[in-house]
């Protein structure tokens, strides 16, 4: 069945009861091309989406940093976050040490894992993150999670920012750059596959993914316990090895302020069944959406709407 027809059968069955309100405007904010987050947003927008009552819409964002300050400053109404990043701005801890902490932050749901990338061209020599010592490599774009953990973990494999060249460009210019011989490798933290990174595995361009393990990766976790082994098997991306890396969780995430009902209708709508047939229809990661793992890792309270769903069939007490 057609992603579309899918989404416009969770458009008729998921009637959001929201009469008693003016019609309003629920913005999710995302990532960039390339990534997870947006063609997850989108879809979920279009699925939760109801014009004269309620209008979602996922937008382009700059990624988890940035997202979380938005639904702090009210700019946006919810994002998707990495959980590390979700929690950090909650606690102003990290990278947000010394700065007012971000206590109105509510998680509606957990939603998926994010695969930490680090990508290199296969014949050029690297086969480590500390090679890349003297590297033109990518790191992504201020705002955004991944340049958290790629500064993470550079410095856990003992790579200081000063001793590589940094790039600060989304994925989607990173992999221009790559397959031209500017920059030596890049950093990407999405759900796997993530499109992008499979158009350049199957081009001309054979690439490796790097190792993210032994005692660097065991300091990570101790550092964010938001951190979790995962492996990448043989044909997740064509022609690319299996690969140890970390994933952490994208979360779903609004602040306090938002409406219960409206939060509580949305969340119900998330775990519908034509609401995941959706999901699990436009992309892979999509299938990982399920309700059994929406409060796993939360790292911030939940949203008293989301908390009401939960309740109700049973996943909380």
């Amino acid at each position: 069945m057609k992603l579309t027809k899918l989404l416009a059968m969770g458009l008729m069955a998921l009637a959001i009861p929201l009469a008693s309100h003016a019609q309003s405007t629920f913005r999710v904010a995302t990532g960039a091309t390339g990534g997870t987050y947006l063609p997850i947003g989108e879809i979920i927008a279009a699925a939760l989406n109801q014009p004269g009552k309620l209008v979602v819409s996922a937008q382009a964002a700059s990624g988890s940093v940035a997202n979380v300050n938005d639904v702090s400053r009210g700019t946006v109404e919810s994002s998707f976050a990495q959980a590390d990043i979700v929690t950090w701005a909650y606690q102003g801890s990290m990278m947000f040490d010394g700065k007012p902490r971000q206590t109105k932050l509510r998680l509606i749901s957990n939603l998926y894992p994010e695969v930490i990338h680090v990508m290199v061209k296969k014949d050029s020599g690297i086969r480590s993150i500390a090679d890349l010592k003297g590297k033109r490599v990518s790191i992504d774009v201020p705002g955004s999670g991944t340049l958290v953990n790629a500064l993470m973990v550079l410095k856990a494999y003992g790579v200081k920012e000063s001793e590589i060249f940094p790039e600060f460009i989304k994925t989607y210019q990173a992999v221009d750059k790559l397959q031209d011989g500017e920059i030596d490798a890049f950093f990407f933290v999405g759900g796997a596959p993530a499109g992008t990174i499979t158009e350049l595995a199957a081009s001309d361009t054979k690439i490796a993914l790097l190792p993210i393990d032994g005692e660097p990766a065991k300091h990570l976790r101790e550092l964010s316990p938001y951190l979790t082994p995962t492996t990448l098997p043989e044909g997740t991306y064509p022609g690319v090895a299996t690969v140890k890396t970390l994933a952490v969780g994208a979360q779903w995430v609004t602040s306090a302020a938002a409406d219960t009902e409206v939060v509580y209708q949305l969340t119900k709508a998330l775990f519908s069944e034509p609401t995941q047939r959706a999901l699990q229809a436009g992309h892979p990661r999509g299938k990982l959406i399920r309700l059994e793992t929406a409060t796993v890792g939360a790292g911030i309270p939940l949203h008293p709407g989301a908390e009401k769903f939960y309740k109700e069939v049973g996943l909380m007490k």
